[in-house]
Protein backbone atom coordinates (compact mmCIF):
# COMPACT_ATOMS: atom_id res chain seq x y z
CA UNK A 1 0.00 0.00 0.00
CA UNK A 2 1.30 3.47 -0.80
CA UNK A 3 0.63 6.63 1.14
CA UNK A 4 0.85 10.27 0.19
CA UNK A 5 4.15 11.94 1.12
CA UNK A 6 4.16 14.06 4.26
CA UNK A 7 5.16 17.72 3.83
CA UNK A 8 5.95 20.28 6.49
CA UNK A 9 5.06 23.79 5.37
CA UNK A 10 7.77 26.33 6.16
CA UNK A 11 6.86 29.85 7.22
CA UNK A 12 8.59 31.15 4.09
CA UNK A 13 5.81 29.58 2.01
CA UNK A 14 3.58 32.49 2.98
CA UNK A 15 6.21 35.14 2.18
CA UNK A 16 4.48 37.62 -0.18
CA UNK A 17 7.83 38.28 -1.89
CA UNK A 18 8.57 34.59 -2.60
CA UNK A 19 9.49 33.77 -6.21
CA UNK A 20 9.80 29.99 -6.04
CA UNK A 21 8.36 27.15 -3.96
CA UNK A 22 9.91 23.70 -3.50
CA UNK A 23 10.09 20.76 -1.11
CA UNK A 24 13.25 19.56 0.61
CA UNK A 25 13.69 15.90 1.57
CA UNK A 26 14.44 14.73 5.09
CA UNK A 27 17.97 15.24 6.37
CA UNK A 28 18.35 18.89 5.33
CA UNK A 29 18.39 21.79 7.79
CA UNK A 30 17.84 25.24 6.31
CA UNK A 31 20.21 28.05 7.28
CA UNK A 32 18.23 31.23 8.15
CA UNK A 33 20.01 33.63 5.79
CA UNK A 34 17.74 36.60 6.49
CA UNK A 35 18.18 36.28 10.25
CA UNK A 36 21.95 35.73 10.18
CA UNK A 37 22.47 38.62 7.75
CA UNK A 38 20.09 41.03 9.48
CA UNK A 39 20.99 44.69 9.18
CA UNK A 40 22.68 46.00 12.39
CA UNK A 41 20.23 47.85 14.60
CA UNK A 42 17.17 46.20 13.05
CA UNK A 43 14.62 44.22 15.03
CA UNK A 44 15.82 41.05 13.28
CA UNK A 45 19.38 41.73 14.47
CA UNK A 46 18.12 42.25 18.03
CA UNK A 47 16.24 38.96 17.82
CA UNK A 48 19.38 37.21 16.58
CA UNK A 49 21.42 38.53 19.53
CA UNK A 50 18.70 37.31 21.87
CA UNK A 51 18.82 33.85 20.30
CA UNK A 52 22.56 33.54 20.83
CA UNK A 53 22.55 35.00 24.34
CA UNK A 54 22.09 31.59 26.06
CA UNK A 55 25.15 30.21 24.22
CA UNK A 56 27.27 33.18 25.28
CA UNK A 57 26.05 32.93 28.87
CA UNK A 58 26.91 29.23 28.91
CA UNK A 59 30.51 29.84 27.85
CA UNK A 60 32.99 28.65 30.45
CA UNK A 61 35.16 31.77 30.17
CA UNK A 62 35.71 34.94 28.18
CA UNK A 63 38.07 33.19 25.76
CA UNK A 64 35.43 30.65 24.81
CA UNK A 65 32.89 33.44 24.45
CA UNK A 66 35.12 35.40 22.09
CA UNK A 67 35.87 32.26 20.05
CA UNK A 68 32.15 31.70 19.59
CA UNK A 69 31.63 35.32 18.49
CA UNK A 70 34.57 35.07 16.09
CA UNK A 71 33.27 31.86 14.52
CA UNK A 72 29.81 33.35 14.17
CA UNK A 73 31.26 36.42 12.46
CA UNK A 74 33.22 34.22 10.03
CA UNK A 75 30.07 32.29 9.24
CA UNK A 76 28.19 35.52 8.58
CA UNK A 77 30.95 36.71 6.26
CA UNK A 78 30.72 33.45 4.30
CA UNK A 79 26.94 33.67 4.04
CA UNK A 80 27.24 37.31 3.00
CA UNK A 81 29.57 36.32 0.18
CA UNK A 82 27.13 33.64 -0.96
CA UNK A 83 24.30 36.17 -0.90
CA UNK A 84 26.30 38.51 -3.15
CA UNK A 85 26.41 35.72 -5.73
CA UNK A 86 22.62 35.55 -5.81
CA UNK A 87 22.10 32.68 -3.40
CA UNK A 88 18.73 33.03 -1.69
CA UNK A 89 18.49 29.69 0.11
CA UNK A 90 20.95 27.20 1.57
CA UNK A 91 20.64 24.04 3.63
CA UNK A 92 23.06 21.61 5.22
CA UNK A 93 22.36 17.94 4.53
CA UNK A 94 23.42 15.13 6.85
CA UNK A 95 22.69 11.53 5.95
CA UNK A 96 24.03 8.07 6.79
CA UNK A 97 25.74 6.29 3.92
CA UNK A 98 23.46 3.29 3.52
CA UNK A 99 24.96 2.22 0.19
CA UNK A 100 28.14 0.17 0.09
CA UNK A 101 29.93 -1.46 -2.81
CA UNK A 102 30.07 -4.80 -0.98
CA UNK A 103 26.39 -4.71 -0.06
CA UNK A 104 27.10 -3.88 3.59
CA UNK A 105 26.07 -0.66 5.28
CA UNK A 106 28.98 1.65 6.05
CA UNK A 107 26.91 4.06 8.15
CA UNK A 108 29.41 6.89 7.76
CA UNK A 109 27.96 10.41 7.75
CA UNK A 110 27.58 12.15 4.42
CA UNK A 111 27.57 15.95 4.35
CA UNK A 112 26.14 18.10 1.59
CA UNK A 113 25.32 21.75 1.01
CA UNK A 114 22.21 22.64 -0.99
CA UNK A 115 21.75 26.12 -2.46
CA UNK A 116 19.34 28.02 -4.68
CA UNK A 117 20.48 31.08 -6.60
CA UNK A 118 19.00 33.42 -9.20
CA UNK A 119 20.70 34.51 -12.40
CA UNK A 120 19.56 37.18 -14.81
CA UNK A 121 19.56 35.89 -18.39
CA UNK A 122 18.92 37.24 -21.87
CA UNK A 123 15.28 36.84 -22.85
CA UNK A 124 14.69 33.63 -24.79
CA UNK A 125 12.33 30.64 -24.82
CA UNK A 126 12.61 28.69 -21.57
CA UNK A 127 13.97 25.58 -23.30
CA UNK A 128 16.73 27.67 -24.89
CA UNK A 129 17.61 29.25 -21.53
CA UNK A 130 17.85 25.82 -19.89
CA UNK A 131 20.07 24.46 -22.66
CA UNK A 132 22.24 27.56 -22.77
CA UNK A 133 22.94 27.27 -19.02
CA UNK A 134 24.97 24.09 -19.56
CA UNK A 135 26.49 24.83 -22.96
CA UNK A 136 27.67 28.42 -22.57
CA UNK A 137 30.09 27.47 -19.77
CA UNK A 138 32.69 24.71 -20.00
CA UNK A 139 32.96 21.93 -17.45
CA UNK A 140 29.38 20.65 -17.34
CA UNK A 141 29.07 16.86 -17.69
CA UNK A 142 26.31 14.24 -17.37
CA UNK A 143 23.88 16.70 -18.98
CA UNK A 144 20.21 15.75 -19.03
CA UNK A 145 17.19 17.64 -20.33
CA UNK A 146 14.08 17.49 -18.12
CA UNK A 147 10.43 18.34 -18.57
CA UNK A 148 9.26 19.24 -15.07
CA UNK A 149 5.74 20.16 -13.94
CA UNK A 150 6.96 23.77 -13.76
CA UNK A 151 8.58 23.70 -17.22
CA UNK A 152 11.83 22.73 -18.97
CA UNK A 153 15.11 22.34 -17.10
CA UNK A 154 18.58 20.87 -17.45
CA UNK A 155 20.51 18.72 -15.00
CA UNK A 156 24.31 18.67 -15.06
CA UNK A 157 27.42 18.07 -12.96
CA UNK A 158 30.66 19.93 -12.38
CA UNK A 159 33.69 19.02 -10.29
CA UNK A 160 36.01 21.43 -8.48
CA UNK A 161 39.33 21.01 -6.68
CA UNK A 162 40.94 23.82 -4.72
CA UNK A 163 44.31 25.08 -5.91
CA UNK A 164 47.35 23.87 -4.00
CA UNK A 165 48.22 27.36 -2.73
CA UNK A 166 44.69 28.08 -1.48
CA UNK A 167 45.23 26.33 1.84
CA UNK A 168 41.96 24.43 1.36
CA UNK A 169 41.62 20.62 1.38
CA UNK A 170 42.44 19.01 -1.96
CA UNK A 171 39.34 16.84 -1.78
CA UNK A 172 37.25 17.04 -4.98
CA UNK A 173 33.90 18.80 -4.68
CA UNK A 174 30.99 17.45 -6.71
CA UNK A 175 28.31 19.92 -7.75
CA UNK A 176 25.04 18.66 -9.20
CA UNK A 177 23.06 21.50 -10.79
CA UNK A 178 19.48 21.87 -11.95
CA UNK A 179 18.80 24.92 -14.14
CA UNK A 180 15.12 25.91 -14.10
CA UNK A 181 14.07 29.01 -16.11
CA UNK A 182 11.42 31.28 -14.63
CA UNK A 183 8.24 31.72 -16.70
CA UNK A 184 9.12 35.39 -17.28
CA UNK A 185 12.08 34.14 -19.38
CA UNK A 186 14.34 36.75 -17.73
CA UNK A 187 15.63 34.74 -14.77
CA UNK A 188 17.13 31.33 -14.13
CA UNK A 189 16.80 29.46 -10.83
CA UNK A 190 19.86 27.30 -10.17
CA UNK A 191 19.51 24.48 -7.66
CA UNK A 192 22.89 23.03 -6.63
CA UNK A 193 23.82 20.07 -4.47
CA UNK A 194 27.44 20.31 -3.26
CA UNK A 195 29.23 17.36 -1.66
CA UNK A 196 32.68 15.80 -1.31
CA UNK A 197 31.07 12.33 -1.42
CA UNK A 198 31.86 12.01 -5.12
CA UNK A 199 31.22 8.26 -5.06
CA UNK A 200 27.58 8.98 -4.22
CA UNK A 201 26.98 11.18 -7.27
CA UNK A 202 24.11 8.99 -8.47
CA UNK A 203 22.31 9.23 -5.13
CA UNK A 204 22.72 13.00 -4.86
CA UNK A 205 21.57 13.38 -8.44
CA UNK A 206 18.37 11.53 -7.54
CA UNK A 207 17.87 13.76 -4.48
CA UNK A 208 18.23 16.95 -6.52
CA UNK A 209 15.91 15.65 -9.20
CA UNK A 210 13.29 14.88 -6.54
CA UNK A 211 13.61 18.46 -5.26
CA UNK A 212 13.19 20.16 -8.63
CA UNK A 213 10.22 17.97 -9.50
CA UNK A 214 8.36 19.81 -6.72
CA UNK A 215 9.32 23.31 -7.92
CA UNK A 216 6.53 25.78 -8.58
CA UNK A 217 6.68 29.42 -9.64
CA UNK A 218 3.10 29.95 -8.49
CA UNK A 219 2.08 29.72 -4.85
CA UNK A 220 0.70 26.17 -4.51
CA UNK A 221 -0.99 27.07 -1.23
CA UNK A 222 -3.42 29.25 -3.12
CA UNK A 223 -4.76 26.12 -4.77
CA UNK A 224 -5.08 24.09 -1.60
CA UNK A 225 -2.14 21.78 -2.20
CA UNK A 226 0.70 20.96 0.17
CA UNK A 227 4.21 22.17 -0.55
CA UNK A 228 7.20 23.56 1.25
CA UNK A 229 8.55 27.07 0.71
Amino acid sequence: MTTAPLFTIDDSATDPDADVWFAEPAGFAAIPLDALLAYPGSSAADKLRGSFAPFLDAATNETARQQFISQLAQGQQLLGALSEFGIVHCSIGLHHDDVHETGATSGRPLLSFFTISWRDVAIAPRGVIAARAVTSTAGHTHIEYLELPCGPATLSETALTASVDSGLPQQPLLQVHAHVPHPDCKRLAVFTMNTTAVARRAEYRVILRQVVETVSFENPLEFGTSAER
